[in-house]
């Protein structure tokens, strides 16, 4: 009996999320973060952190994740404490040999970097591999119809999440979701090395921003809104610039 081929979803591995005040990566500030350190045999260990983003949440922000600015300003820690500490235990405990799952990685990775260069003036350095479902799905399964949010493809695949838009159950969500893509394809992501799947996904993230461009472009030549048409080519533009960065898509100079 032939032994099947080890992979890099039987750990160990990391979870990252975070909770934030938005999703314009130059201007957005964390909110809430959780990594999980998942070791084979072991319980998995959750570090979570609360942050004052010392700016205002907006309602909608709070709809989503329930965390207030009241609350946040009376329980939390001081942001720039929090990112140091994240991007800190991150190079403890992530390096090639463990990835980093993170649904939507360009984003949650992006606004860490951001966030440390506003508060500490120093950029931030990938330590290991990143594994992002989001991205590995797209590629897996390009033409299936419907949301791929973390809870539709969890639903999808039949993968357990709890508590979604809470840093720490989207984090341990975001490696279930790993884990089932690993198993269920083997031989196209499963097995290989995470180097070299970190590697592809940034040529498929790059493949598929630049289809979603397209299709961006594609709306603008059919508004009959010429404003609508412009804001619609600005955005695939936008796309466009950042599309072969994968997953640090910050610029140090936007930010404010």
């Amino acid at each position: 009996m032939i032994a099947p081929a080890p992979s890099w979803a039987d750990g160990p591995l990391l979870a990252y999320d975070l909770e934030t005040t938005g999703t314009d990566i130059a201007n957005d500030r964390i909110v809430t973060a959780t990594v999980v350190t998942i070791t084979p045999g072991r319980k998995p260990v959750s570090r979570d952190w609360l942050a004052d983003p010392g700016v205002e949440i907006p309602p909608a922000a709070t709809e989503v994740h329930g965390i207030s600015t009241e609350h946040a300003r009376d329980k939390g820690i001081p942001a720039e404490q929090v990112v140091a500490e994240i991007a800190e235990h991150l190079d403890e405990v992530w390096s090639a040999g463990t990835p980093l799952c993170a649904f939507n990685a360009s984003f949650d990775l992006s606004l860490l970097a951001a966030e440390l260069f506003r508060h500490h003036g120093r950029e931030f350095a990938l330590p290991g591999p990143v594994v992002d479902p989001m991205c590995l799905d797209k590629h897996l399964d390009r033409y299936r119809k419907g949301k791929r949010t973390l809870a539709a493809l969890c639903e999808h695949y039949q993968v357990r999440l709890e508590q979604a838009h809470d840093s720490a159950g989207d984090a341990l969500g975001a490696a279930r979701l790993a884990w089932r893509l690993a198993k269920s394809y083997p031989e196209r992501i499963g097995t290989l090395a995470p180097d070299v799947l970190h590697e592809q996904q940034i040529g498929w993230y790059r493949d598929q921003q630049q289809d979603f461009a397209g299709y961006l472009e594609r709306l603008a030549g059919r508004a009959t809104d010429a404003a609508e048409a412009e804001q619609l080519r600005t955005r695939a533009a936008g796309i466009r610039a950042e599309a072969d960065v994968w997953p640090l898509r910050v610029s140090v100079g936007a930010l404010r």
